[in-house]
This record gives C-alpha cells, sequence and structure tokens, in this order.
C-alpha cells in the first residue's frame, strides 16, 4: 500500500514539496549564498528606511506628543487631516503639485527618449561619451549648488540675465518677486537637472536592440524617421512604460521633481508661493511653524494613499495596453 501511494505521486509534485523543507531551503541558501549576502544590504536598507517607520503611521491620528510617545498619545481620529484639507491653501498647494508633476513626467519622459535617440545617431564613440557625461552631470549637482548657480542668472542687481537686458535697453526683471515667470522656470530647471539621467536609461535600452532590424529595414528602403517610428520607440516602449509607472506613484509629492526643486530654487519666498508652493514644502513650513508631527503624519499618509492608487491604476492601464510592460 505504501509502495502504491509513493508511486502514484507524481514526480514533480515530490520535488516541489522537497524544496519546501527545511533542509532543501538551507541547501538552496548555502548553494546561492554569495547572492544573498549580495542582497543583504539593499533588503536592510529597504526594511530599515521603508518598511520600520511605516509602524509610525499611527501618529496621523494621534495628538502626538514626545512624552507620551506614539502608543501613549491622545487618539484623535481624523482630526490631523483636518487641517490640511481646511486650509485656504490646499487647493494652490494640490494644483501646483499636480501641475508640475504631470509636466515633469509627459514632457521629461518625451524629451529623454528624444536625447536619446540622438545620442544614439553619434558614431564617434569619444563624443557619444563626451556627450552623455554632459548632459548626465547635473543630475550629480544637489538642489542646493543648483539654487545658488540659478541665482547667479536671476539675481536683480547681479543676474547674468539682467546684465543682458540692460545691455539691450531693457527693464531687470524682480525673478524673486514675480511669481507668473516660475511656471517657466521651476520645469525648465527640471529638464536641465533629470532628462539627461533618464536619456542614458533609455540610451542603454536602445544600444541593447538588434542591428538586424535596422539592416532589414534599410534593405527595404526604410528613412531613418522610420526606423526611429517603427523600430526603436516600440522596442523601448516597455522601459519607457515602466519609467512612468515608477513615476506615477510621485505624481502626488514633490517628490517626482525632488522636494528641493521647489524650496531651495526660489529661495522660499513668500511672494511665490502662488506658483512654488506644492504640499511637501507646505508641509514643511506648517511642521517648522506649528510642529505638529500628528498634522504632518496624516498628509504623508494621505500622499502615500493617493500615490498607491495612481500606481495600481496606471498599471492596469498599462496592462490593457501591453500586459508585458506591466510591473505586475
Amino acid at each position: 500500500m505504501n509502495s502504491l501511494a509513493k508511486v502514484n505521486v507524481p514526480k514533480n509534485k515530490r520535488k516541489f514539496s522537497h524544496h519546501l523543507l527545511p533542509h532543501g531551503l538551507f541547501k538552496e541558501l548555502s548553494k546561492n549564498k554569495a547572492f544573498y549576502l549580495m542582497m543583504l544590504p539593499g533588503l536592510l536598507f529597504i526594511l530599515v528606511m521603508y518598511y520600520l517607520p511605516m509602524l509610525g503611521v499611527v501618529i496621523a491620528f494621534k495628538d502626538y506628543n514626545p512624552r507620551d510617545g506614539i502608543f501613549g498619545s491622545k487618539w484623535v481620529g481624523f482630526k490631523n487631516f483636518e487641517f490640511f484639507f481646511k486650509s485656504q491653501s490646499v487647493a494652490t498647494v494640490t494644483f501646483n503639485t499636480l501641475f508640475y508633476n504631470i509636466i515633469f513626467i509627459v514632457v521629461g519622459l518625451g524629451l529623454a527618449v528624444l536625447v536619446a535617440i540622438m545620442l544614439n545617431e553619434i558614431r564617434n564613440k569619444f563624443f557619444s561619451s563626451l556627450y552623455k557625461s554632459i548632459i548626465l552631470f547635473p543630475y550629480l549637482i544637489s538642489w542646493v549648488v543648483a539654487g545658488y548657480l540659478l541665482f547667479s542668472f536671476l539675481s536683480v542687481d547681479r543676474g547674468l540675465i539682467n546684465h543682458v537686458l540692460q545691455f539691450f535697453g531693457l527693464q531687470p526683471i524682480q525673478w524673486y518677486m514675480e511669481p507668473s515667470y516660475w511656471r517657466f522656470i521651476i520645469p525648465l530647471s527640471y529638464m536641465w537637472k533629470n532628462v539627461g539621467y533618464l536619456s542614458v536609461i533609455f540610451f542603454a535600452a536602445i544600444t541593447g536592440i538588434s542591428s538586424d532590424y535596422y539592416e532589414a529595414a534599410e534593405m527595404d528602403g526604410a528613412t531613418g524617421l522610420q526606423k526611429t517610428f517603427k523600430i526603436t520607440i516600440p522596442l523601448i516602449a516597455p522601459i519607457v512604460i515602466t519609467m512612468f509607472l515608477l513615476q506615477a506613484g510621485k505624481i502626488f509629492y514633490g517628490g517626482v521633481g525632488d522636494w528641493g526643486l521647489f524650496y531651495n530654487l526660489p529661495k522660499d519666498s513668500g511672494t511665490l508661493y502662488s506658483t512654488t508652493d506644492v504640499i511637501d514644502t507646505y508641509i514643511f513650513r506648517s511642521l517648522r511653524q506649528l510642529n505638529d508631527a500628528g498634522m504632518t503624519a496624516a498628509i504623508g499618509l494621505y500622499q502615500s494613499i493617493v500615490g498607491f492608487v495612481l500606481v495600481v491604476l496606471t498599471n492596469w492601464l498599462a496592462k490593457k495596453y501591453d500586459p508585458d510592460s506591466a510591473l505586475y
């Protein structure tokens, strides 16, 4: 009877159950221990920096007092959320956050793809490497340094742009007192700093395309534009969609464009808040002035929930368009 039962068990089932045993797991870890050790620092970083702080989400529903601690503070329910949603600035900062981040995602990714295609057309290896280094360099500069660089251009009395305007007999512009100009300055600054980094990613994807496709297209008489739209763009579309999905989850943050973009570049000028203030800078300023950790945690939770919904939604849309391009 025992022998018959043993024979009737499919071979693949016996193998699967074997791997579920602790001995099989230990054998797997021992066999690939080098890879798991290489992966360990990254896993610990994610655990400490992203997962452990999630326990503090309870602060969003409490009148947090450091003396009483997280779990000893008074429970206030959704009162912390009321501060933000009843604020007079909620409409402004929400619009600015969505307005800029949509531009960053759509225009930023489009320009990055264009630059990557242009880089791929450069046949000289020296100039190709030189141009990639030049466009990647701004990404390595912090927004603090970028803020001082921008100030050297926009300063009223010493700025380069105002010197040029005065040379042609025009009046200097009070850049840090005119909110309307920053609708253009903020996106341009983001493109200058981040398009190079994104374009290098897309360039790496383009170099992975087999040359056989292009050779076959040339034999059929295809032009350069036809090869770009019929071969290059469709084959790098999964990478573009992946980058889009990763950034879509941050569309409700200053995080797509980086918080420093909205804080360091405008120098936290109060006269520019109508066009430069986003949810993240608003929360930071409120925390600094009111010292209310519960309110900050509440808005952070709100942003996280919206970001999660956006990732799920955009991933669902991507799966409808191309199932192989979805993240999950």
